[in-house]
């Protein structure tokens, strides 16, 4: 007898973007996590393109709220005054994950971008859902992604409990 697949889990994807929200230009780095993710066997929709600060914070609450186990943010993690992400996200944790931003960071510096190490994102749980910041660039979001593909499902997994 074999056992069926399990059914996918659900994520979300959140653009943290004054300009993309406004529809100064086509946000391209949420549609880079979202095919991840399916790619990952995650069900996910279009993502979430939000202005920076409180409306990130709002838009990951709705996501856990409607069951997401994985929310996956991009942008708003950088040095100027209106990157908020960390500071939206860090309220809704209810323990952070440092070892994941610390492998994105040093993912981006080993391969010769010594800007990666201004990143400030978090990861963390919220309730039974996994949280990631990702940086708002192309290629923070393609480290990011090469950083969490071999680890994504597991940690997703063990946010409930599920043996090793």
């Amino acid at each position: 007898m074999t056992t069926p697949p399990a059914a996918p889990l659900p994520a979300a994807v959140v653009v943290a973007s004054n300009r993309a929200a406004a529809g100064v230009y086509d946000d391209t780095t949420g549609p880079l996590i979202v095919n991840a993710l399916q790619a990952w066997g995650f069900a996910v929709s279009e993502p979430a393109v939000v202005p920076d600060g409180d409306p990130v914070g709002e838009a990951i609450a709705a996501a856990v709220d409607a069951g997401a186990r994985v929310v996956i943010t991009t942008g708003g993690t950088g040095l100027t005054p209106t990157d908020r992400t960390p500071e939206a996200t860090r309220p809704l944790l209810d323990r952070e994950v440092p070892g994941i931003a610390e492998s994105i960071r040093a993912h981006g510096v080993a391969k010769g971008i010594p800007t990666a190490a201004l990143s400030r994102g978090l990861a963390g749980v919220s309730g039974s859902c996994l949280v990631v910041n990702l940086p708002g660039s192309r290629g923070g979001v393609k480290d990011g992604i090469a950083v969490l593909e071999p680890l994504l499902r597991h940690a997703v997994e063990q946010v409930v409990g599920s043996d090793h």
